[in-house]
């Protein structure tokens, strides 16, 4: 048996040594041994029994992840709550491919995407429409309050339960997500602690308009990295509080935030539960700064490489939704791509478009007239990850455009501004 170093209660102790069965122990004796890693002195408890997880897809490679939640099935072990899980790889109606496309995806990359679900449904699934990695959003309604302890992992979700709503995660890995759920206890490291919630980086926007949220995002994480920062000058666009629309901004930075470097937390001042509360407390004294203005915003978004094949040809798809687009998000771009077709003497897309959102934010917008009028324009909603489309060999021959600096990060796609998106989709002339 595995000798901690972190203290435990006798409770943990005795799932330790096999008191709920040796698939328990294993799971808490890579919990504690995760936390040993990173010294932590104690596990602390899981108080948002919702978790999400990261894989959601069933890639034939992952053999010792079946196995594991084979054990867990078997042994007829679920989640202390429900689970949410990312979002689905495929989608053959709404994301066309060609046939040896899908035969890739189907046969070889994503073969056990049905026995996968399968499993994650006993371990705890919350439901059919539980694929998205904005699990956070009030439609799906796995929404931690401020303070929650959870054991989450994806990137983008974390960083904005984090950031936003004020719970408390760490960047958990594949697993451990699906383990701290289980047992309902996580190590007590960095992010869930008070100290290593500080910033270590004061970031001052200078900007004279709203910057884009994607390229501030990314901008931030490829400076400060792993680091917390505190971000002063945004409530100028802002304001003072959370909204529908600043929701889907902070989503999009977060995320890149969070792909572009590692960042699990940010503060912006005046607006995030944590800034609002401490203000410049939160900032340590020793702390580096980074100034962004106009100037810097463009010098990081012309270092973005141009990864196809043949650079200088146009686009010829579009993704729209990485991470997943709110609902406000979801009919803002409706309404732009209305307009801007009939601006420009058109109906259809000049090229194929396709916007990701959840699975229940997709059924609530059905039920709105704006659904008929968007699919009218050609434009395809899909619930599928834009990145696992992409990790297929062969769709790397497309020339993708999206306005998702994870999605560039994570794939050939090549980015552009939501404005460089809408005009080239809706046929404006350059």
């Amino acid at each position: 048996m595995y000798n901690p170093k972190m203290e435990l209660t006798l409770e943990q102790k005795e799932i330790l040594e096999g008191k709920q069965g040796p698939v328990m122990a294993k799971i808490m004796e890579t919990v504690v041994m995760f936390g040993d890693i990173f010294d932590a002195p104690r596990l602390i408890k899981v108080t948002h029994d919702e978790g999400h997880l990261v894989t959601s897809f069933g890639i034939k490679i992952l053999k010792p992840l079946f196995s594991t939640i084979k054990q867990i099935n078997d042994a007829e072990i679920t989640v202390k709550g429900k689970f949410t899980v990312d979002p689905r790889p495929i989608d053959y109606e709404n994301v066309k491919c060609n046939l040896l496309e899908k035969l890739i995806f189907s046969k070889i990359m994503y073969a056990k995407q049905a026995m996968y679900e399968e499993q994650l449904t006993k371990a705890g699934l919350k439901d059919n429409n539980a694929f998205t990695c904005a699990s956070y959003l009030p439609e799906i309604g796995n929404t931690p309050k401020e303070g929650d302890i959870l054991a989450w992992a994806e990137s983008s979700a974390v960083v904005f339960a984090n950031s936003v709503l004020g719970a408390r995660c760490n960047r958990n890995s594949g697993m451990l997500d699906l383990f701290g759920s289980i047992i309902g206890w996580v190590p007590e490291f960095g992010l869930v602690t008070d100290e290593g919630r500080k910033a270590k980086w004061k970031v001052i926007v200078k900007c004279t308009k709203k910057p884009e949220a994607q390229i501030l995002g990314s901008a931030i994480g490829m400076k400060v990295m792993e680091d917390v920062p505190y971000i002063i000058g945004l409530d100028k666009w802002l304001g003072n509080e959370i909204n529908d629309e600043n929701i889907g901004y902070l989503k999009d930075f977060g995320a890149a935030t969070a792909s572009n470097g590692a960042v699990g937390l940010y503060h912006i001042d005046g607006l995030t539960p944590e800034a609002k509360k401490f203000k410049e407390k939160l900032i340590r004294d020793d702390a580096k700064e980074y100034v962004i203005d106009d100037e810097e915003l463009e010098r990081v978004y012309h270092s973005y490489p141009i990864m196809w094949k043949k650079p200088n040809k146009k686009g010829n798809l579009v993704f729209i939704g990485c991470p997943h687009l709110t609902f406000t998000q979801l009919n803002d771009w409706t309404d732009k791509i209305i307009e801007g077709l009939k601006a420009n003497n058109r109906k259809k897309v000049t090229v194929r478009t396709i916007m990701t959102t959840a699975p229940d934010i997709l059924d609530k917008f059905k039920k709105t007239d704006k659904y008929q009028a968007l699919i009218a324009t050609g434009v395809k909603l899909t619930s599928i990850c834009p990145l696992m489309y992409t990790n297929n060999p062969l769709t790397k021959s497309r020339r993708i455009y999206t306005s998702s600096n994870k999605l560039r990060t994570y794939s050939t796609a090549r980015y552009a501004k939501d404005q460089e998106i809408l005009d080239f989709i809706t046929g404006k002339e350059a």
